[in-house]
This record gives structure tokens, C-alpha cells and sequence, in this order.
């Protein structure tokens, strides 16, 4: 027989301020022995480098995370011209010293604009896509290199937020699409510059439709009693606000629960969230048809103390 999971049935979502020096999943880890949560996860991973807003999912809530790693993102990052390493920040292995350019403000002004908008990015070798099966970081660490395929992404906006030309570090704000590799931005960035760059600090400042003000500190929730620990929930149907919404009787929530589809008369189709008058069901699709059917249900009738 399985053995059941221990902990509780925690549903929502948890924004973190995940410190510097932690992998995103020990981060994960600590936050939900605090909640002594069954089920965690968390959406998108920080490397240990980078510092900033961790959305981290509990119970139900992680049925929603593969949606929210497709959100845009928002970072504030340092990079150091003149150095590069083989991990492509200050946590690497220095493969390469060049000069450093005048870093005048027309010159660099040109160079975010070069890089604002679609554009096509290497990824990594330290990265978790994988290549034959095994992820490229742990090819990298073996020292192999293998050719990366270009990836298309989108930077909506690039800023200059400061530039210590003595010590060659350039401070940036940058708001970007899914799949951007910051540390590869910040080589390429160099190059553009007839150097080469390396990321000295990485905060990641917004996820989708949260920010880094609403996220705590792992300082703030241990100071937390389990009453204002459930405070910090977020409902998980909260990042899914841009899907719309139907409303059911009992009845037909009763057999949309049963996973039958039924008759809706809203005059829409594709994706919706589904309500009962009672609670946040899940996501379902109308159909050509006229039918609404259920795709992911949620579970949230216990969220146990």
C-alpha cells in the first residue's frame, strides 16, 4: 500500500523574497515546512545568485504553476564588462578577460536599443534544458559543450539604471518574455560593447501580475503563527484573471465535478474559469458545440489547521 503524504492540505499561493546563496528549491523547502504542507512547488527556478520574487505553490495551487512559468518577468540586474565566465555569472569560473569600452552614453544607449524587442538568444550551457535526455548543466560540469539552438524571446523594455564606467558595472532594468536567459543578455550585451560581460547580481522584481513588494522574506513568515501564515495565501485562481469567468447553478457544477460537459448558453468559446455560487472550480473550454466541458478541475474543499 502507497504511504499516504503527511502534512496539510495547504491551498494557494506563497510570493517569496528568496535570499541570496539558496537554490529556489531549498527555498521552496523552508517555506512549506513552516505551512507543513503535502504538495509544493514552485514556478519558475532563481539560481542561487539571484535573490528577489519566488511565487511558490501549495497544494492545489500547483496545478497552476506550469501556466504561471509562461508570465513575463521583470529583473534588475548588475553586469561586470570585461570578465566572463564559464557559468556566465560571478558564481563561474573566469574563461576570458578583455578591455573595457568607453562606456559613453550614446554608445550605450544604441546597445539597448539593439536589444529591445524580438530578438533571437543562445541559451546557456548552465541552463536545465536538456540535450539527449540530460540537461545541459550537467554536460557543462563535465566540460562538454554541445551547439544550442537560437530561441526567440521578446525584451518589451531595457533601462540603464546606473554605470560605474571606472569600475566597468552596468546596472539594467529588464522586462522580458518567458524562456530569456538573463546571463545570456548580459554576455551578449557585452559583446555588442567589443567586450565580453559577466552577471555580477540578479533580482527578479515581477512575475506575471505580482510584484516584489507583495513577496515576504523567509525572516518574516518564521515570525508567523499558522493563523497569519494562511494570511499570506494568495487564491490560486488569482493569477488566472486574464482567462474569463462563467458562472453554474449547483446543478450543473455538480456534474461539471463529475467531469461531464454540459449545455452553456454564454454565447463564448475557448478557455474560462469556472465558478459554482459556491467556489472557484477550475478551468474549462466552451466549445464549437456550445458545450462546456472540464479541463482542470481544483480540489479545495479541506484546507486543513
Amino acid at each position: 500500500m502507497a504511504k499516504r503524504k503527511s502534512g496539510r492540505d495547504v491551498h494557494g499561493i506563497v510570493l517569496l523574497d528568496k535570499r541570496l546563496g539558496v537554490s529556489s528549491n531549498q527555498a521552496l523547502q523552508e517555506v512549506r515546512r513552516l505551512f507543513n504542507a503535502k504538495k509544493a512547488g514552485h514556478t519558475g527556478a532563481l539560481d542561487p545568485l539571484a535573490t528577489g520574487l519566488l511565487p511558490l505553490c501549495f497544494g492545489e495551487a500547483t496545478k497552476v504553476s506550469a501556466l504561471m512559468l509562461d508570465d513575463d518577468k521583470r529583473y534588475q540586474v548588475t553586469i561586470q564588462l570585461g570578465v566572463m565566465t564559464d557559468t556566465g555569472d560571478s558564481e563561474g569560473k573566469i574563461v576570458a578577460e578583455m578591455p573595457m569600452p568607453a562606456l559613453d552614453d550614446r554608445r550605450l544607449q544604441s546597445c539597448l536599443q539593439h536589444f529591445t524587442g524580438p530578438i533571437e538568444q543562445v541559451p546557456p550551457m548552465y541552463s536545465a534544458l536538456k540535450h539527449q535526455g540530460k540537461k545541459l548543466y550537467e554536460l557543462a560540469r563535465e566540460g562538454k559543450t554541445v551547439e544550442r539552438q537560437p530561441r526567440a524571446i521578446t525584451i518589451y523594455e531595457l533601462h540603464l539604471l546606473s554605470v560605474d564606467a571606472e569600475a566597468g558595472q552596468l546596472t539594467l532594468d529588464v522586462f522580458c518574455s518567458k524562456g530569456t536567459y538573463i546571463r545570456s543578455l548580459a554576455e551578449d550585451i557585452g559583446h555588442w560593447l567589443g567586450t565580453c560581460g559577466t552577471v555580477t547580481a540578479l533580482r527578479r522584481t515581477k512575475a506575471g501580475m505580482f510584484d516584489l513588494d507583495q513577496a515576504y522574506t523567509l525572516q518574516q513568515l518564521q515570525a508567523m503563527d499558522f493563523a497569519q501564515l494562511q494570511n499570506t495565501l494568495i487564491a490560486l485562481d488569482v493569477p488566472l484573471q486574464s482567462i474569463p469567468d462563467v458562472s453554474l447553478s449547483l446543478e450543473q457544477a455538480e456534474k461539471i465535478k463529475l467531469g461531464q460537459r454540459i449545455v452553456f448558453s454564454g454565447g463564448m468559446a475557448g478557455q474560462v474559469r469556472i465558478y459554482s455560487p459556491e467556489a472557484f472550480l477550475g478551468l474549462g473550454e466552451i466549445l464549437l458545440d456550445g458545450k462546456l466541458a472540464p479541463k482542470k478541475l481544483f480540489h479545495l474543499d479541506s484546507q486543513s489547521t
